[in-house]
């Protein structure tokens, strides 16, 4: 079901359903936290070996850029998270020490006030916001 209506809103954003395309968007629905490339990657080369991973690159970049897939950026680790954006706009709490990304249920950003501190020669689009901080596990061991 969630496959079938995320391909409808690839076809209404103009873009193609490769085969590509659909093994990285299973392959996010597989995993119950959020992936890496190299983890969707692996995921997907299990059953399709001759995939390489510039492809899971591009279709990963072509999804985050229409709205239909999140990056994360986990901080110190030079590495980006994907998660599906199948429920709606909304923010991640990013703990420092685990890296463990967690949904912030709502957005608690002010899009009125962000665009007029961005002044009227800036157009917004949209945003993200990453909070930072340590997950009650790692906050308790570092006491």
């Amino acid at each position: 079901m969630q496959l079938e209506k995320i391909i409808q809103k690839l076809k209404e954003k103009g873009c193609k359903i490769t085969p590509q395309r659909r093994a990285v968007i299973q392959s996010l629905l597989n995993f119950s936290k959020f992936p890496t490339a190299l983890e969707v990657f692996n995921d997907i080369k299990a059953t399709n070996p001759d995939v390489g991973l510039d492809t899971i690159y591009r279709n990963l970049n072509l999804l985050v850029e229409i709205g239909i897939v999140n990056s994360i950026n986990l901080p110190g680790k030079d590495v980006k998270v994907f998660e599906l954006s199948i429920d709606g706009h909304h923010h991640h709490l990013v703990c420092l020490n685990c890296g463990q990304a967690d949904c912030l249920d709502y957005c608690p950003i002010d899009e009125q006030g962000l665009q007029t501190a961005a002044g009227s020669e800036f157009q917004i689009t949209g945003h993200s916001l990453e909070i930072y901080g340590y997950c009650h596990k790692c906050k308790s061991a570092l006491k």
